[in-house]
């Protein structure tokens, strides 16, 4: 019976199902500074339990240049406008230009946040829901933030939380070397100077090849 039934597509479930919608995966390029950022909030806690401190931050995606941040005692949809705002007015970002991606958390879906990135026109990306992957350039650096070796494990008040920040992006963006920005800091990238210091490190490596090519086995390598 079962076999006659799959001749004629009947052994199906026959019970109304609840359609779910399919998000497609998110997949943003940048080619340069400015075109692609990402922002996200973390919570770090407080003097208490139960007790929290949020920590907003916007990260340019092809330099991991933190372009803005902000500490408040609350998640606030109105706070990140402000924030989002006023980071584009420091880097003179233009209509259509850039691209803001970030989760589907309240602050980022809010309604005054929407109208917003319209006026500047900047264009949104939200990462699927319930995905914690497609926002990963923003939790790798909530990772470097709360591994760094200053990190308390509680901060005392919000000031000292926007003390600890402010000396911690400053590092993060002029002294910190990425892998993946071959060793340069995002500052440098950001700014366009990393073209320079990789000339600067080929010629020190081409002198260092000239000088004892004995050393280099397996030829000069490119920085």
């Amino acid at each position: 019976m079962y076999r006659i039934l799959a001749e004629h597509d009947q052994v199906r479930e026959r019970r109304r199902q609840r359609r779910t919608h399919r998000y497609e995966k998110p997949e943003l390029l940048a080619t340069s500074q400015n075109e692609l950022w990402t922002w996200d909030i973390t919570k770090i806690k407080g003097s208490g339990p139960f007790h929290y401190y949020y920590v907003y931050v916007i990260i340019d995606v092809f330099s991991r240049y933190v372009t803005g941040f902000m500490v408040a005692k609350r998640e606030s949809a109105e706070l990140a406008k402000e924030l989002i705002e006023t980071s584009c007015q420091r880097q003179h970002i233009v209509p259509e230009e850039l691209t803001l991606h970030s989760d589907r958390g309240p602050a980022m879906k809010a309604k005054s946040v929407a109208l917003l990135l319209s006026d500047l026109g900047v264009k949104k990306s939200h990462s699927r829901p319930h995905v914690s992957n497609d926002n990963p350039f923003s939790e790798a650096q909530f990772k470097t933030l709360k591994y760094h070796p200053t990190f308390p494990e509680r901060f005392g008040s919000v000031h000292d939380v926007r003390a600890w920040t402010q000396d911690f992006f400053n590092w993060y963006n002029h002294h910190h070397r990425h892998v993946s920005l071959g060793l340069t800091t995002p500052y440098m990238v950001h700014y366009g100077q990393a073209e320079r210091v990789r000339e600067q490190r080929k010629q020190v490596l081409q002198a260092a090849y000239n000088t004892h090519s004995e050393r280099f086995v397996r030829g000069i390598s490119a920085p």
